[in-house]
């Protein structure tokens, strides 16, 4: 397959349209159980009408247009129509607070601000005086009294009727491969968001190399629940429009589980995070009903992962095992496929590592994630896995076109059509990030291994280095963390101690239950990151991770938390920890964990003095299985203890 240079984005949705008119292109949920859907020809005729009425509204050539929205057909539609003319896309996320929206808006030069709902309306009205350039605001979702600053969306598309076809055609045509299609700014996890310039040939190649590298069929769908505003999802929903895939909406994040029983998808690309939530749901579900349901559960897992390790090793599969196999996927395996829709043939994860026993996991079950890997800054794709060709802890080879290389000092690089054109109004961030003859520094640690597979160790601004001269990716060390089924979070600290720590967050579902189970009192989850037996079940779950781990990655200390999260600016709108921010937040915490005790039992004993509780059997079980000798993990205990 050869590339072909499309004149823009807006050429390619028109190729696709040419060739399956009638087909449908995207469907979205107004109701739960109900799906609506439009083919590509009517999509066409939609994203030309909504384009003239950009005209209409005096959006030119070159225009920055806002779009404060979670994931909508609309926010598609309302995208494809601004880079049809020549504008140039800017997503923020509905979940920014207002200031962040005004920096955006300000530092993108932004003329026009669609946005989702009353809500998103109410904070970009907060901040009205501070966005001068804003000539319009047009209210997608929602219906509100107009006046001459904000309008509905039904208003907006009919003020095109007078712009005539053939100056949206010749506006579309003016259009070239170099111009800006988007401006996508980063989530910021070390600093200030910096706003990534894409342009038509940056998406048009990627998409293509996208389609070499992998198996998305024709005819086949998807299920799309990420942020428009993050260029994952973008570049899915644009493959997509190559392709002819059907794209079906979620409504929200809440609703994943409903919806996607609704959409009935073939392939669906997502984050981590979700698939470890699934994991956990699935494994403490069982171990909750307990009984032959649980036995059942580990004899099929027993056999998934026989299999599994076969196929990976590519050695045959006995004809007992293929018989076992297919007794557990009716009984056991079928039923997690159903919860998927029934229809997957894989899935892809992207955005942040993946833990492999997570892949692995699904992959025993019958359901193969693909992971690879991407940064906004080169259309978040450069590496995946296939399906005929993965490697769990593997982010698979480089996409067609794309180069891979490892500079001196570690960093993986990467140079091709995909890599930005740079950051908007950064030029010296933007020689930084590129080098002279055009390879992107992606600030990942990596190596190159057999078959040109890439694996990804750390991040350079990540690494934990320890006191004792220890280089430490965090990253790898929270993935084997978050697989216990009462931890929903990790943030792995150290650098320039001389052993790990961690903060973690309660998964809320099991730890509750756990609590009611064992007679543990509670009112709030605040009870419960206080209790002692809480934090005694979590000990042990570090613990037991810890065996998995080098000495000197194993997390010595830990204290509990509450959940990370977007609103207080602990997690990136895709869910990765803002580790700045953490360590910020929580300073106190990460300095009392290394604190210097010089008898730790004899520290216990005194912290637990004037508590008149008895715990013998607690503590006994505390002591005794820790590994004799380790001082480490007595300062642990202490800590633990000492806490509350």
């Amino acid at each position: 397959m050869q590339f072909k240079d499309y004149q823009n984005i807006h050429a390619m949705l028109q190729e696709t349209v040419a060739k399956k008119p009638d087909q449908k292109a995207f469907a979205w949920i107004p109701a739960a159980g109900h799906s609506e859907s439009v083919n590509w020809l009517e999509f066409y005729k939609q994203v030309t009408r909504a384009a003239k009425s950009l005209v209409a509204l005096g959006v030119k050539k070159g225009d920055k247009v806002n779009i404060i929205s979670y994931t909508s057909y609309r926010w598609l539609l309302t995208d494809q129509a601004i880079m049809s003319i020549g504008g140039c896309t800017v997503g923020i996320y509905q979940t920014n607070l207002a200031k962040d929206c005004a920096f955006i808006i300000n530092h993108s030069d932004a003329v026009l601000v669609f946005v989702e709902d009353i809500n998103q309306l109410n904070k970009v009205l907060s901040i009205r005086n501070d966005i001068p350039r804003i000539r319009k605001i047009i209210l997608m979702n929602g219906d509100i009294e107009e006046d001459q600053y904000i309008i509905n969306f039904d208003t907006f598309l009919g003020l095109g009727e007078n712009v005539p076809d053939e100056l949206f055609q010749s506006m579309a045509r003016d259009v070239s491969p170099g111009d800006l299609a988007t401006i996508v700014y980063t989530s910021g996890t070390t600093g200030v968001p910096k706003g990534v310039m894409l342009t038509h040939d940056n998406a048009t190649f990627t998409v293509q190399s996208v389609i070499m590298s992998s198996d998305l069929r024709e005819g086949e769908e998807t299920f799309l629940f990420l942020p428009l505003a993050h260029i994952y999802a973008r570049l899915i929903t644009y493959t997509c429009i190559y392709r002819g895939i059907a794209t079906t909406f979620c409504r929200s994040m809440d609703t994943i589980i409903d919806d996607i029983k609704v959409a009935r998808p073939h392939f669906f690309c997502s984050v981590p995070r979700v698939y470890e939530k699934v994991y956990s749901k699935v494994t403490s579900g069982v171990e909750a009903k307990g009984g032959l349901a649980h036995t059942l559960f580990k004899w099929a897992f027993a056999a998934g992962y026989d299999v599994s390790d076969r196929k990976t090793a590519g050695t045959p599969i006995p004809p007992v095992l293929s018989l076992k196999y297919a007794i557990a996927d009716r009984l056991v395996f079928t039923k997690l496929k159903n919860a998927l829709g029934g229809r997957i043939r894989f899935c892809i994860s992207g955005a942040a590592p993946l833990e492999p026993s997570i892949a692995r996991f699904f992959h025993a079950a019958g359901i193969l994630i693909l992971e690879g890997i991407g940064m906004t800054e080169n259309m978040s794709y450069s590496h995946v896995n296939r399906v005929d060709n993965f490697r769990f802890g593997w982010v698979g080879t480089p996409g067609a076109g794309i180069e891979q290389s490892i500079a001196d000092d570690g960093e993986f690089l990467i140079r091709g059509r995909n890599v930005m054109k740079g950051y908007y109004k950064m030029p010296a961030e933007t020689a930084e990030a590129i080098t002279p003859d055009g390879w992107l520094r992606t600030g990942d640690l990596g190596e190159i291994g057999p078959g040109g597979f890439l694996r990804i160790t750390g991040r350079k601004k990540d690494l934990i280095i320890t006191s004792g001269g220890k280089n430490i990716a965090p990253t790898a060390i929270e993935g084997i963390m978050i697989t216990s089924k009462y931890i929903n979070q990790c943030c792995v600290v150290g650098d320039r101690r001389n052993y790990l720590s961690a903060l973690v967050t309660l998964d809320e579902e099991n730890v509750k239950e756990y609590a009611r189970n064992n007679g543990i009192p509670f009112a709030t989850m605040d009870d419960l990151i206080t209790n002692e037996r809480i934090n005694l079940l979590i000990f042990g779950e570090i613990r037991e991770k810890n065996r998995s781990l080098a000495s000197f990655e194993t997390v010595k200390k830990f204290t509990i938390v509450p959940e990370f999260t977007i609103d207080n600016d602990e997690l990136t709108p895709t869910l990765k920890i803002r580790r700045k921010a953490i360590t910020e937040h929580y300073h106190d915490e990460i300095d009392s964990m290394y604190e210097e005790v010089s008898d730790p039992e004899l520290a216990f004993m005194k912290d637990r003095a004037n508590d008149r509780r008895k715990i013998p059997d607690r503590r006994k079980t505390l002591f005794d299985t820790r590994e004799k000798g380790s001082v480490d993990r007595r300062i642990a205990q202490r800590r633990m203890w000492a806490a509350h």
